[in-house]
């Protein structure tokens, strides 16, 4: 009887490792995360699932052209993955199918090249919520905390366009892998502007 205890004792104090060590990698380190959705078509797809990284954004702060998963500024208990277009501290401008950048390196400003986009992808300005609208612009001033994300899929994308600025504290993480469907295994970068 004693072997028995001793048996099941050490079963339950294996599965409560496993558990312990599954909660603690879900809630710092890694989530899963189902792609639900066309916003970030063609590079994302409906059903794709993915790994998320919530241990680099401690160390350091999002980069532009990152793909990231965040809580909906408007509705906390829903999820969302877009792209990083503008950084705290930036004036973005969207005009004429073109988004242009004025940073402090950059005072002038420059065009984002978004070469991971399908030639002739329209960024159109439907709304600008949290922008200023005057003449076919629209222009985010963007505050120390915030940055501009948008879909892939420009034109049936539901991004800071529709809702804003994003605010820092909404980021859940980085996008790093995609593990399904077993043929579209990619590791994620963010590209190079």
């Amino acid at each position: 009887m004693r072997k028995f205890f001793s048996s099941l004792l050490e079963v339950l104090e294996i599965a409560l490792i496993a558990v312990v060590a599954v909660y603690l990698v879900r809630t710092f380190l890694v989530q899963p995360f189902l792609v639900s959705g066309t916003s970030m078509y063609p590079n994302f797809q409906n059903g794709d699932y993915l790994l998320v990284d919530e241990l680099t954004y401690r160390f350091r702060s999002p980069e532009r052209g990152e793909v990231v998963v965040f809580h909906d500024p408007q509705d906390y208990s829903t999820y969302f993955i877009k792209r990083i277009i503008g950084l705290p501290g930036e004036k973005v401008v969207i005009s004429s199918n073109a988004i242009t950048v004025f940073d402090k390196q950059d005072p002038k400003g420059f065009a984002l090249d978004e070469s991971y986009l399908p030639s002739g992808t329209p960024t159109a300005i439907d709304s600008c919520n949290g922008g200023l609208l005057s003449g076919g612009t629209c222009t985010y001033a963007l505050s120390s905390s915030s940055y501009l994300a948008f879909g892939d899929n420009r034109p049936f994308s539901y991004d800071s366009r529709s809702w804003g600025p994003l605010p820092t504290g909404d980021i859940v993480g980085l996008v790093r892998l995609r593990l399904w469907p077993l043929n579209a295994i990619t590791a994620f970068a963010a590209p190079k502007y």
